[in-house]
């Protein structure tokens, strides 16, 4: 049911930009391009993270259509094994009622029913690093020889990690693991983990696409590893700088307000340095959910940029000890599941209100209005301009089958551009210069102006469109403008006829 009311909430919703509009694109280009080797955005190759997110957009577009639904169900797929992991870990650490409630206390919140249908890596890779600590503390809790099924099931999700979002696939689980260990006083047990048949199958899993990138793009290893994963977290240039403790008001936010109730089991101490038949297992995990959290958010809050979606990776072990925490100080009042029924009913409205409204709020900065018209307006092979901004969601909606023309001085802003959708494309030129051409200069608007059957697309006020000779304003958006050029005006035909243009006026036909 938890499962089903994400679903619900991920059908209510036009797509966020940038980041929905970006990777849902992505998506539809590698299915319509058939190359599922390159990511590419706008038809550049985009190697800010691996493709394993793109693979599966692309194939739940092919099963269910061009829509916010069929990309959305790839994040929530992931947050419904974020959340069986959790309740099977729970229910084999403590009672069935603990499971079922830290699965309802995870479910309820607005990182599972928020970010579980957010259209980006962060739950897929937070899912897989909590599959890859569950199954490694299990291995490591069965006795003074690891259980070397669960040390494999560890390894083959660290490698679902790294396909998702690269290093931190395996940096954080190791980190949690290591540190763990240490604290319990197991550490002698990793050298009997099974390394060679767990290294054998995270590599058949996650190195074959980033071997195969490598091959085709001799720079790839340092664009993604170095520039997109060491410079990123070590910078301080890069977007959303935060405080040190954004992730602390984030973790309120995300697991409202059950996350009150975890700081009941605050109390840790190392377990009994003794074989594993021995320890005292509730020490042991409740010091490995904290554990667990505390690395996880230490590990975040250094570096200076800070999005709100990298903690998601600790709601599992805080939902946990949300739940024993709970069942310490709630449980035996007369008035606990009519307290507790009255929280979930307040987090579902929450959530429900923030679904609803966030497509008014953010109607300006989208561009699905103007993909809808020129969906209908434009011909397949007709070009289509952009000047100023980058329509993230214009070519999903409208289901453009051509890169779109991205014309700015791009000389100057190779030398001072920030970390902005700038950079993204013209740092993908750089790996293909057949595909680069989509990136001109701005006396190409003149030309394509006098030229029959092109379109440009500006931000609303943008004067672009009337001060280039030969465009004519065509459509006004809530926040774009669509121009044609003045030379198709003679053979102009109305926006609904029979004949329909690009393949997203015939979806906007059928709804």
């Amino acid at each position: 049911m938890l499962w089903l009311a994400l679903l619900a909430l991920a059908a209510l919703r036009p797509l966020a930009v940038p980041d929905e509009g970006r990777y849902g694109e992505i998506g539809r280009w590698m299915l319509q391009s058939g190359d599922w080797l390159t990511p590419r955005l706008n038809g550049l190759p985009f190697f800010h993270k691996p493709a394993y997110l793109y693979w599966l957009e692309a194939a739940s577009l092919a099963v269910f259509g061009i829509n916010e639904f069929a990309l959305r169900l790839v994040p929530a797929l992931h947050a419904g094994l974020m959340l069986v992991a959790l309740y099977v870990a729970a229910r084999a650490i403590s009672s069935e009622p603990i499971a079922r409630r830290a699965a309802l206390m995870l479910g309820t919140s607005l990182g599972f029913l928020i970010g579980g249908q957010y259209i980006n890596h962060d739950m897929l890779v937070a899912s897989w690093i909590g599959v890859a600590i569950w199954c490694f503390a299990f291995a490591f809790m069965a006795g003074e020889r690891p259980n070397a099924a669960l040390a494999r099931l560890g390894f083959a999700a660290c490698a679902m990690g790294m396909l998702s979002k690269g290093l931190i696939g395996i940096a954080l689980p190791g980190l949690v693991i290591l540190v763990w260990l240490v604290w319990t006083r197991q550490f002698m047990k990793v050298w009997r983990l099974p390394w060679v048949s767990g290294l054998t199958l995270f590599s058949l899993l996650a190195l074959p696409w980033f071997v195969m990138a490598q091959q085709r793009y001799p720079q790839f290893f340092d664009y993604m590893f170095v520039g997109q994963q060491f410079r990123r977290y070590t910078a301080a240039s890069y977007n959303n700088p935060q405080a040190w403790w954004f992730y602390l008001v984030a973790l309120a936010l995300l697991l409202f307000p059950w996350v009150f109730f975890a700081f009941r089991e605050i109390h840790i101490r190392p377990a009994d340095p003794a074989p594993a038949s021995n320890l005292r297992a509730a020490d042991a995990w409740r010091s490995l959910c904290w554990i667990w959290v505390l690395v996880i958010v230490l590990f975040f809050s250094v570096p200076n940029s800070k999005l709100i979606g990298y903690i998601l990776p600790v709601l599992p072990p805080l939902a946990l000890l949300a739940a024993l925490g709970w069942e310490s100080v709630m449980v035996r009042r007369r008035s606990a599941n009519k307290v507790f029924a009255a929280l979930v009913l307040l987090n579902a409205a929450l959530a429900l209100v923030l679904v609803t409204q966030v497509g008014r709020v953010t109607r300006q900065g989208r561009a699905q209005d103007v993909a809808l018209v020129l969906a209908c307006a434009a011909a397949p092979g007709e070009a289509v301009y952009v000047s100023g901004a980058y329509p993230y969601d214009l070519p999903f909606y409208a289901q453009t089958r051509r890169a779109l023309i991205v014309v700015e001085h791009w000389a100057d802003l190779r030398q001072n551009a920030g970390d902005g959708w700038q950079r993204e494309l013209f740092e993908g030129a750089d790996f293909d210069a057949q595909a680069a051409q989509v990136l001109q200069s701005p006396p190409a608007l003149a030309a394509a102006g006098a030229v029959p059957g092109n379109w440009l697309v500006t931000r609303a006020g943008n004067q672009l469109g009337q001060g280039v000779p030969g465009w004519k304003a065509f459509y006004q958006g809530a926040g774009w403008t669509l121009f044609r050029s003045s030379g198709a005006l003679a053979a102009e035909r109305p926006v609904a006829t029979e004949q329909k243009g690009l393949p997203g006026c015939q979806d906007q036909g059928d709804k």
